[in-house]
């Protein structure tokens, strides 16, 4: 194994459910960088008949956002950190190239920093990558997007979660007879894992600071529930819900008592409510300690963890959820069916005017002649 690849995976990425990509494959490469306030992820993949493949990934927890809650600003240590991830992955990228098409975002942390210029700057100068910084509704909408392979056909209407390192978006999306999500509406809370983990920086967080997450977050999504009217739509059965991130990933694993984490197993794994709030109460009781030393959550992910539950109990108790899908995958995911749909499309295009002239250039040439004959005669 390179000695660059933390995280590595093979596997394919069913998408039999959208049927987005249609039935062409190819051995061209696409790749997609997501650099979120806590990790950087770069996934590379191919397109096959029914989705794409996974040739390499890369992630790395570099918390690019710690500490931006103090002065909204990246700080030195976070940058190189970050800069240095990055440098890794344009030595994945080089060593996959040609790269047909890429697309490199930035979320919550970039869209918050003052100094945020300095900082694409010099990634650009150290790395050659140029990064960009999407909005919040462009963040849901990619993790839409990066979810709907796990989505149920037969439920017309989804509520996909997001809860990143410093933000946590909420899209409400409806699914169309040919499998296309169209979205209704969203929402961006302005906190995440890595921004409620440091607004309460005791590791066990105070049950007072678990439930100021729990009652901010309902407070937020009033709004949004008055406008689509999700939780009766939720009692009727008519909604689907699903959830992707760290936090959500782990308590699958940790639902499974996975001795080390395992996508397969997790991704499109159905937990009822009742399982959540289990699970939960065990990753709280497993204090600090505990859950550095489980495989599943480790060091890096300990703190993060509690912050990413007040969240998740924000989320599902104020709806009346009975069961969530979790998936891993998400934003990376979208881009590249994002980027694949576009090129599929293009290709259908191009075919479809080249058809218009079977024959050769001089055939080509006549057949405009005889509109330009067709035009001036009307005239």
């Amino acid at each position: 194994m390179r000695k660059w690849s933390e995280k590595k995976d093979k596997t394919e990425i069913d998408n039999k459910s959208v049927g987005v990509l249609g039935q062409t494959s190819s051995g061209d490469n696409y790749a997609a960088i997501d650099l979120g306030t806590n990790s950087c992820r770069l996934v590379i993949a191919s397109p096959t008949p029914s989705a794409f493949r996974i040739v390499e990934t890369f992630s790395k927890i570099t918390r690019l956002g710690e500490g931006i809650i103090n002065n909204n600003e990246l700080s030195h240590t976070a940058i190189r950190r970050t800069v240095n991830a990055l440098r890794v992955c344009a030595g994945v990228l080089e060593e996959y190239a040609p790269i047909v098409k890429a697309r490199y975002v930035a979320t919550a942390a970039c869209r918050r920093a003052k100094n945020c210029q300095y900082f694409l700057d010099l990634v650009k100068k150290e790395t050659g990558l140029n990064i960009e910084i999407i909005s919040s509704q462009e963040e849901s909408r990619l993790a839409m997007v990066g979810c709907m392979p796990l989505l149920n056909r037969n439920i017309r209407r989804a509520l996909v979660f997001d809860i990143g390192g410093g933000s946590t978006e909420v899209s409400l999306a409806r699914l169309s007879n040919s499998g296309r999500a169209f979205i209704e509406g969203y929402v961006s809370l302005p906190y995440g894992v890595v921004t409620v983990s440091e607004a309460f920086p005791n590791h066990d967080m105070t049950d007072l600071a678990y439930s100021t997450i729990v009652e901010r977050t309902h407070k937020i999504l009033s709004d949004f529930e008055a406008k689509y009217h999700i939780a009766e739509a939720i009692r009727r059965q008519e909604i689907q819900v699903l959830g992707t991130s760290g936090t959500v990933t782990v308590l699958g694993a940790v639902h499974l008592n996975l001795p080390r984490y395992n996508r397969s197993a997790v991704d499109g794994l159905a937990l009822s409510i009742q399982d959540v709030r289990k699970t939960i109460a065990r990753i709280k009781r497993m204090g600090d300690d505990g859950r550095r030393k489980n495989a599943c959550i480790g060091a890096q992910k300990a703190d993060l963890t509690i912050a990413g539950c007040a969240i998740i109990e924000g989320l599902l108790s104020f709806w009346p959820v009975s069961e969530i899908t979790i998936a891993d995958r998400g934003i990376r995911e979208g881009i590249l069916l994002d980027m694949m749909h576009a090129d599929k499309v293009h290709k259908k295009n191009k075919k479809n005017f080249r058809s218009r002239f079977p024959f050769n250039k001089k055939s080509k040439r006549n057949f405009y002649k005889k509109k330009a004959s067709e035009v001036k005669n009307e005239k």
